[in-house]
Order: structure tokens, then C-alpha cells, then sequence
């Protein structure tokens, strides 16, 4: 099996983020998933859904703050087992380049 997470934690605050959220992703390295920060998100994977939900529940805790606001959507591959970057090759073959461009 294979889990995978697009998750998002965030204080809710007109402050700046960066220490909170880095407490998040930081509070996922004490469990059994490997996960990649982008802008817009943390896509975490895992081999089981309750490692995940368990890495997730530790990043949300780690933040501090009154107020604060979780978004994760799974995708769970119970019969499969896939990583991440194969997911995105299968889309990188479809368009026959890399799926990544820089604005000029």
C-alpha cells in the first residue's frame, strides 16, 4: 500500500508564517513518511493511512497559535504500491517533457 497526503497547516494570523509552518514540516521527521514542501503545500507519503494520519495530527500540533487551520486530501493506494515521483513521471511522459516551466 501506498498513502499519499497534499497537506497544508497554517496559523491563522496577519503575522508571517515561516517559523510556524517550519515547526510542522519539522514535526514530521519523527515519523515513517517522506514528504516534499512546496509553495502552496506538503505533499507527505507514507505506507499506511495511519502513519500518515499520525505524522499530520503531530505537524498540526507542533504549530503554535489560538487558531489554526489544517487542509489535507489523501489519496490511498490500498492495493498498490507507487511513490510520489512515479506519479509525476507518468505525467512528464504524457507531455514528453518535464513538468515544471519559469516564468519570464
Amino acid at each position: 500500500m501506498t498513502v499519499f497526503g497534499m497537506l497544508r497547516v497554517t496559523p491563522v494570523t496577519e503575522e508571517d508564517v515561516t517559523e510556524e509552518i517550519a515547526a510542522a514540516i519539522d514535526a514530521l521527521e519523527e515519523y515513517d513518511v517522506s514528504y516534499e514542501t512546496n509553495p502552496m503545500s506538503t505533499v507527505v507519503e507514507a505506507d499506511d493511512v495511519d502513519e500518515l494520519l499520525a505524522a499530520v495530527g503531530a505537524a498540526h500540533r507542533a504549530v503554535p497559535g489560538d487558531r489554526v487551520s489544517t487542509l489535507l486530501q489523501i489519496d490511498d493506494y490500498r492495493t498498490d504500491e507507487l511513490e510520489a515521483c512515479e506519479k509525476v513521471s507518468a505525467v512528464e511522459s504524457a507531455l514528453g517533457r518535464e513538468a515544471t516551466s519559469e516564468r519570464e
